[in-house]
Order: C-alpha cells, then structure tokens, then sequence
C-alpha cells in the first residue's frame, strides 16, 4: 500500500515494481547513485509483481518504476488500475521491448527505459521525473474549516460541493466542511485547472476519467451531473487540459 503524504514534501516517494531481483536492486543503486549526486531524498518501496502494488492502493508515491512483464499482473495492466485512482503519480516503464512505448501513451507514462538499464538513461529520466513533480507540487490552498485551517495540495482534490453557506471538499483521501459559499472557492482555485459541470459541483479537470452522456466520472467513482447549459463549455475545458497536461 502506498503510504500517504503531502506530495512536494522533501523526501520523494519512490515504487520500484520488478519481479526480477537483480534488476530491482540495480534500480536502487542508480537511485542511490542519484541521490548522492544531486542532494535529493527518496524513500524507495519494493513490490515483486504488479498486483503487489496494486492491492489497496492509494495516492501518495510521487514516482513508480513499472517493469512491464510480470506474471501475475504487467506493468501495462497494473498502471491502468493505479490510474483509476491515481491521475498524478507520474510513472516509468522499464522495458526490454521498444514497441511498448507506444501503448504507455494511454496510461500517460512520462518515458521508458531499455533494460538492461543503464545509469546516464536512467538518470536523465528521473531527472524530468522529479522536474514533472515540482511543477505540479507548488500549488497549495488553505482550507477554513471548524477548529483552525487545513493545507491541501489542489492535485489532490477531485471535486468541489455547493452545501449552503458552505463547500464540501472532496479530495482523493477524505473530505472537508469549508466555512466558505462555492463561489469564493471558486474564485480561489481559478486558474488552476477547475471547472463547474453544474451550479453546485466544480471540478478538478486533472481528476475527470470519462464523460458518459450527461455525467462527469470521477476518481473515486463519483458521477456528478453535467448541465445541458454548461456542457460544451466543460468538454472545451477538458479537451484544453487534456490537451496541455504533457506540454
């Protein structure tokens, strides 16, 4: 299970999934290698197999190195799971065949590398790895809730709820009574890749699976009702994010 943590915190979270054993640990010595060559922190997990990572997963690793043949469950197999629930891990597969990369564009694989793994290629790709990862982990929003305030990486909230006077926040790990109407949230997250589908849902676009005739559907399972008026509004933003996301 992936421990769960604030993403753009120090240490980076790192799932290695390989059922070979020397090409795990090989792995973990470039890992190592970086480390020491470039002063970051990573906190490494071992899964022998992709069912392994799969089994009561939960966002929180930053990165995950997925060797794409394993027994019970490839690497291909595992990140279309992961991806159900998990829209921001960003993920390299570890190959020995160069026509997988092409099937890695539909879980949004940032990259590939060849076994047997050479350290230069690996490094340049954990290199944009960790620079993916500071782009996308900079983006924080205080949350007013009863007793004090509440910080939440907005990667991590999947949608919004007009509740009165207040906002309910759902977010990939629970959610939050907010002291505060929809519409000032609105105004605090705009520019960051949120969207109405409805007078009383707002959407974070990066957290949309699919659009089935007239409902948004969610991480998480959630179908939330898309408007007839607001509706090609809200596919025009999806297509422009969808668009933009691996600029």
């Amino acid at each position: 299970m992936a421990p769960s943590h604030d993403r753009g915190s120090t240490v980076i979270k790192i799932g290695i999934v390989e059922d070979d054993a020397a090409s795990a640990a090989l792995l973990v010595d470039h890992l190592r290698r970086y480390e020491g060559e470039h002063g970051e922190a990573f906190d490494v997990s071992m899964f022998t197999d992709g069912s392994r990572v799969v089994a009561g997963y939960r966002p929180g690793f930053d990165i995950l190195l997925l060797d794409v043949q394993m027994p019970e469950l490839d690497g291909f197999s595992a990140a279309e799971r992961i991806r159900q629930v998990d829209q921001d891990v960003v993920i390299m597969f570890i190959t020995n065949m160069t026509q997988h990369a092409i099937r890695g564009y539909e879980v949004d694989a940032l990259s590939y590398v060849l076994k047997p793994v050479s350290y230069f290629a690996f490094s340049q790709e954990i290199k944009r790895s960790i620079a993916r990862l500071r782009r996308r982990s900079a983006d924080y929003v205080l949350l007013t809730v009863d007793g004090g305030l509440v910080r939440v990486a907005t990667s991590d909230i999947v949608y919004l709820e007009s509740a009165k006077h207040r906002t309910i926040v759902h977010t990939v790990d629970g959610r939050y009574s907010v002291v505060a109407p929809l519409k000032t949230m609105e105004a605090e997250l705009e520019g960051k890749d949120f969207f109405r589908c409805n007078s009383g849902y707002l959407v974070n676009l990066r957290h949309v699976l699919a659009v089935q005739q007239s409902s948004a559907v969610m991480v998480g399972g959630h179908n939330l009702l898309i408007s007839r008026p607001r509706k090609k509004a809200f596919l025009a933003a999806l297509t422009d994010y969808l668009g933009g996301r691996n600029a």
